[in-house]
């Protein structure tokens, strides 16, 4: 794989294209080693040739928005990154309540464009640090909603190249969950449904949104925010505060003394110090309380 030949076989351009690249740059962690490759792609077209390529040549790749709920090995990614931007960071109107949104768009731009709008119906997505396919991924939420309760259709990249298109209870929806969930099609853009409202309440709500993210999360500390999922009662930083975990740390990772759901990079954190972290965690909860945490960040590399 040298950077010659992926700009011969897919038309990335050669300014897209970084060789040796350290992670810890693309993650919201700040943390992780050098991908062998990493490159951003801009089109659907330029986006089928890579994996193409990639497949034809046994190279491991992995498709990334911003990085927001990742923990990247110390020893990097072998293989590929690929990193949707371009067309992919598009957003239009459908209809007077529809927008289609790029897989790459930043949650915090359609919230954005939504109030601009006069749109109602994802103000809860304010503050949430991720891109508009790795929210559909995982059916990202906060504050009583979730992007199921938005979404109207996602077309996709399937394992074989070609566009599909899955909407109503084909999308799988559930906690943290949809039907692109640890599966190998790449989302590529989203219809999201909201409703007509007036634009100064929205800004109302997404400023109350955020000053309750303010108060009650770390967002002052690279992390790659709530590591665990809720568990079927309670929550899990009510249970990680009971058993005396809340700042507990290893090496330069920390459970937040803000908030026990995050861990956050207090400076040179590395991924092993995150990871035993982690583990730790979910052994003093499980013995201590009986209850088993579920990790929520995803863990790639070597």
């Amino acid at each position: 794989m040298t950077k010659n030949e992926i700009i011969e076989i897919t038309g990335i351009r050669a300014s897209d294209i970084y060789m040796n690249e350290p992670m810890n740059l693309h993650t919201s962690f700040r943390i992780g080693g050098n991908a062998d490759c990493f490159c951003v792609v801009r089109s659907i077209d330029i986006l089928k040739k890579t994996i193409g390529y990639c497949k034809a040549n046994d190279i491991p790749y992995f498709i990334i928005g911003l990085g927001s709920n990742l923990l990247v090995s110390d020893n990097g990614i072998r293989g590929m990154v690929i990193k949707l931007s371009g067309d992919f960071d598009e957003i239009s109107d459908i209809s007077e309540t529809s927008i289609r949104c790029g897989a790459g768009m930043s949650l915090a731009g359609v919230c954005v464009y939504a109030r601009n709008n006069g749109l109602g119906g994802i103000e809860f997505a304010w503050g949430i640090p991720g891109s508009v396919g790795g929210a559909v991924y995982m059916n990202a939420g906060a504050y009583g909603g979730e992007i199921k309760d938005v979404v109207q259709s996602v077309r996709y990249l399937d394992e074989d190249g070609n566009i599909c298109e899955k909407s109503g209870k084909d999308l799988d929806f559930s906690y943290r969950h949809s039907a692109f969930s640890d599966t190998a099609d790449v989302i590529l853009d989203v219809t999201i449904e909201l409703f007509r409202k007036n634009k100064n309440d929205i800004f109302y709500l997404m400023n109350d949104t955020m000053e309750k993210r303010k108060k009650k999360q770390p967002l002052n500390r690279p992390s790659a925010g709530s590591v665990f999922k809720r568990p079927e009662t309670g929550y899990a930083a009510a249970l990680i505060e009971e058993c005396g975990l809340k700042g507990r740390t290893i090496g330069g990772a920390q459970v937040s003394e803000k908030h026990s759901g995050f861990i956050v990079n207090n400076g040179g954190a590395t991924a092993k110090d995150v990871r035993e972290l982690i583990e730790e965690v979910q052994k003093v909860v499980k013995e201590k309380t009986g209850v088993q945490l579920q990790c929520e960040v995803r863990f790639i590399g070597d």
